[in-house]
């Protein structure tokens, strides 16, 4: 994606001097660098098909990508690592942010988009988002997804935190997501009888495939292989070959310990696209979504949201003492971007020796609440908890990765064939920090735009069939028994508060974690979901970290207190790769003044 020289990754001396430095030097004091197994261990694929597409997600953007697709290539394949309807998109309170009422404008939606991403936004693609975005959701609506009316007729508009106008169409109240997943599902349902698609749920894609990197080129994705549980002639690990191969695997949260996303959110795509030679980029940017229920020190896995659209309405933060703090934090108070609401709240907790702060939403009346917010106010009641009377206990907790898969604006990776949409990629849209409600809208235009440009490329020949290769190397499989561990690591290294103490620490214990137990007699683990599952957590928590400490400053999701300010010569995106050995690389991204080799 840049023409800049690759570095090892450095996590001491300065992050500049570990930017410049030359393949094969590292600078003085440096850490030996990390490395990463290029493939997964896994039986040989039994059975082989060959599809002109394969997408992998069934979220909004996979969903769109297959749509979009079915009709203008010959056959297309959408694999899904659960039920159809399980993808990510369904746990989306909030909305979908899109210029839709006269009064606003594409221009005013990228300005406060540019303003959340804390200078690390490609503005050509937040042009092309906010641009494209409201015809898309009127398609969505053609589609069949009914989004809440305001009472002339119109799509109801509210607003988030970051957002100056009120541009967030939600619907069933706060149940966006749901209902943008049953509408496009349906469709895809419609025609299943199409001979042009097929799906195969319950099945994890293991890695990526690529040809020779001695053909002209260079090497380049030409298919999957994955795991089908269930019965049939599909069952187990087969191999998918395929003209183009699009990613909309979702994010990264069970790497951490708590997080709001479902459990197959494993940072599978991602981890699949390092291992084929893909870059990622932004990867040290995580969300922390500032309300999520607090349910206990001892919660982990996937906590309710408390949707952003709350605090949009009128909610109001209280600390433990009933101290209201974030009109003093911020002008926007409770509707500040993500990151400044939830680095507010961890200080106020700290301040307070609390564990939690307080969302109070009374103000705003019993009915108009059950009314706006018929979902969250069932899930609190079977917390014992009922919003219309008491205050919500809430804490930060991972909510969404700003980083990925580096994509041009046609959602093509460094790796040709690879495509990438979705929260998997790093489209340059968010920059170190999403936009409250642009998650949803990003899928749904850049899957769009991949869609339409693997069509040209396959009706041009640009992307032929091609035979994988074996790649180099040993194969990971990290034990099952590991992940909590990982977890733990994740959570007090790269968390919401990070330093640099605390990130090689992490780094050093990940470095630790045993990564070839399928070669070792004393340890249980074989080749299975859960192992897999766990190599790639481990993967992305690395490559996480190593960035983190990468990056000594303070900007969006990234916060280190030994940093705590923005360094305007950080303005500049890491991006990451691993050599042919399985060395982690850090290749210098685009700063001011560099020729710009950006793919449009």
């Amino acid at each position: 994606m840049t023409q800049a020289a690759e570095a090892h990754v450095s996590t001491e001396g300065t992050p500049h001097a570990a930017l410049g430095t030359a393949p094969g030097e590292t600078g003085a004091g440096a850490r030996a660098p990390r490395h990463l197994a290029r493939r997964l261990a896994a039986p040989a694929p039994g059975w082989t098909t060959t599809v002109d597409a394969i997408v992998v997600g069934s979220g909004i953007a996979g969903l769109t990508a297959a749509l979009e697709l079915r009709t203008q290539v010959p056959r297309v394949l959408l694999v899904t690592k659960g039920e159809l309807s399980s993808g990510s998109t369904v746990w989306a309170q909030g909305g979908i942010a899109a210029a839709l009422d006269p009064s606003d404008s594409p221009a005013a939606h990228l300005e406060d988009t540019l303003a959340a991403g804390g200078g690390l936004c490609d503005p050509a693609a937040v042009e092309v988002l906010v641009t494209e975005g409201p015809e898309r959701v009127r398609e969505l609506v053609s589609r069949g997804a009914n989004f809440d009316l305001a009472p002339g007729g119109d799509i109801a508009l509210t607003r988030e935190g970051g957002h100056h106008a009120d541009r967030i169409a939600h619907a069933g109240g706060d149940a966006t997501g749901a209902e943008i997943s049953r509408a496009l599902v349906a469709q895809l349902e419609a025609v299943l009888a199409d001979p042009g698609i097929e799906v195969i749920e319950n099945a994890l894609v293991l890695d990526v495939l690529t040809t020779s990197p001695e053909e002209p080129g260079g090497p380049r994705a030409c298919g999957v292989t994955l795991h089908v549980r269930g019965q049939g002639s599909r069952d187990g690990v087969g191999a998918v070959l395929g003209r183009a191969v699009v990613l909309a695997t979702g994010g990264i949260g069970q790497v951490f310990r708590s997080s709001t996303n479902p459990p197959q959110a494993t940072g599978d795509g991602m981890a699949a696209a390092l291992r084929a030679g893909a870059t990622l980029g932004d990867v040290e940017f995580v969300q922390f979504h500032p309300t999520v229920l607090w349910l206990g020190l001892g919660a982990k896995g996937q906590l309710p949201l408390i949707s952003e659209a709350v605090r949009g309405e009128g909610a109001i933060l209280l600390d433990t003492d009933g101290h209201r703090f974030m009109p003093a934090v911020h002008p926007m108070a409770e509707l500040a971007p993500r990151d400044v609401v939830a680095h507010a709240i961890v200080r106020q907790m700290a301040a307070t020796g609390s564990d939690h702060v307080l969302l109070d939403a009374r103000h705003l009346g019993a009915d108009f609440l059950r009314r706006r917010f018929p979902t969250i106010t069932e899930r609190l009641l079977d917390q014992g908890i009922d919003l219309t009377e008491e205050p919500i206990p809430v804490a930060p907790a991972q909510h969404y990765h700003s980083g990925g898969v580096v994509t041009d604006l046609h959602g093509r990776s460094t790796l040709d064939g690879l495509y990438a949409v979705g929260e998997v990629a790093c489209t340059g849209v968010h920059g170190a920090n999403r936009l409250a409600s642009n998650s949803l809208l990003e899928g749904l235009v850049f899957a769009y735009r991949a869609a339409q440009e693997i069509t040209a490329r396959v009706a041009a020949g640009e992307l032929p069939l091609g035979a994988p290769v074996e790649r180099d190397g040993e194969a990971a499989l990290v034990p099952a028994a590991a992940r909590s561990r990982v977890q733990s690591v994740s959570s007090a290294g790269p968390g919401v508060i990070r330093s640099g103490e605390g990130l090689r620490v992490a780094a050093d214990k990940l470095g630790a974690v045993r990564t070839d137990a399928h070669r070792s007699t004393d340890v249980v683990a074989a080749p299975q979901t859960a192992e897999w599952e766990t190599t790639n957590v481990h993967q992305v928590a690395t490559v996480l970290t190593e960035a983190a400490l990468l990056r000594e400053e303070s900007r969006g999701g990234h916060f280190r207190t030994d940093f705590p300010e923005v360094e305007p010569a950080w303005a500049r995106r890491i991006e990451i790769t691993l050599g042919p050995d399985g060395e982690l690389r850090v290749v210098r991204a685009l700063a001011e003044g560099d020729d710009d080799v950006r793919r449009g």
